[in-house]
């Protein structure tokens, strides 16, 4: 099953540096996304060592033959995956524990895998995973913020996260401590789904519909440039980054 992506990171018209990172190995197809956080540079190096530390990981890895073991791949690699993230999380924790001047630097991330037919979907903090298929969108991984919880306990309706103060507060993310908990689901892949792995950046400027009209309407190459016109037309407040991964071979 072939799979084929495009990406893209922007600074944004607010924001003085660039604190996402992503990644597009399409040898291991493996899909990264992560938008860091903290003071110094640190942001920066805590979504750049999540991204390679999962790459690093994810490239070791060795399942066992289906044909001569009694394994459940799928079980193995969705604790492979979940734990590949949970070292990088560490990793920064520990960097930022030897250095001070990193302290408090973290990053949330979604990882995608497409192995087998099945697309393996990783994720720590408020950056999304949507899904495509036949025109119809869902929001795959549920934010670890503080008002989509509230959302779900019905405290508040998901109008008024949108604009709700704290929408920015996330619940979850790497490096803020030595482990974390991490949340992988397994989706069966079809010829033709979509999938949009994004930062808030755009997730928190678009629409969950408008990002199903440009999906459904653009080359994933166009996408991703529609998508930074999109966020940017809307005040560019954060960094923006998108990565598109189709399953078929029509860019």
């Amino acid at each position: 099953m072939q799979i084929i992506s495009s990406g893209i990171t922007d600074i944004g018209l607010k924001r003085g540096r660039n604190e996402d990172a992503y990644l597009i190995n399409e040898e291991l197809n493996l899909f990264v996304v992560a938008d860091g956080m903290g003071g110094h540079a640190g942001g920066e190096y805590a979504s750049s060592l999540a991204v390679n530390t999962v790459e690093e990981l994810v490239g070791q890895l060795r399942l066992p033959d289906p044909q001569v073991s009694d394994e459940d791949p799928v079980e193995i690699l969705r604790t492979a995956l979940a734990d590949a993230v949970s070292q990088a999380g560490n990793r920064i924790y520990s960097w930022a524990c030897d250095n001070q001047e990193y302290w408090g630097m973290g990053t949330t991330v979604v990882v995608m895998l497409a192995h087998r037919g099945n697309a393996f979907i990783a994720h720590v903090g408020d950056s999304r995973v949507y899904s495509i298929r036949n025109g119809d969108i869902e929001q795959v991984t549920e934010d670890h913020s503080l008002v989509a919880q509230s959302v779900r306990e019905g405290l508040i309706t998901e109008e008024e996260a949108k604009f709700h103060r704290m929408r920015n507060v996330i619940t979850r993310a790497l490096g803020s401590g030595p482990e974390v908990e991490v949340d992988v689901q397994v989706k069966a892949l079809r010829k033709g789904d979509r999938f949009l792995l994004c930062t808030d950046g755009l997730s928190g400027r678009v629409e969950m519909d408008e990002l199903r009209d440009v999906l459904t309407s653009h080359s994933i190459t166009e996408s991703c440039r529609q998508f930074v016109g999109m966020a940017c037309a809307r005040g560019g407040e954060d960094n923006i980054t998108a990565v598109v991964v189709q399953v078929g071979d029509d860019r």
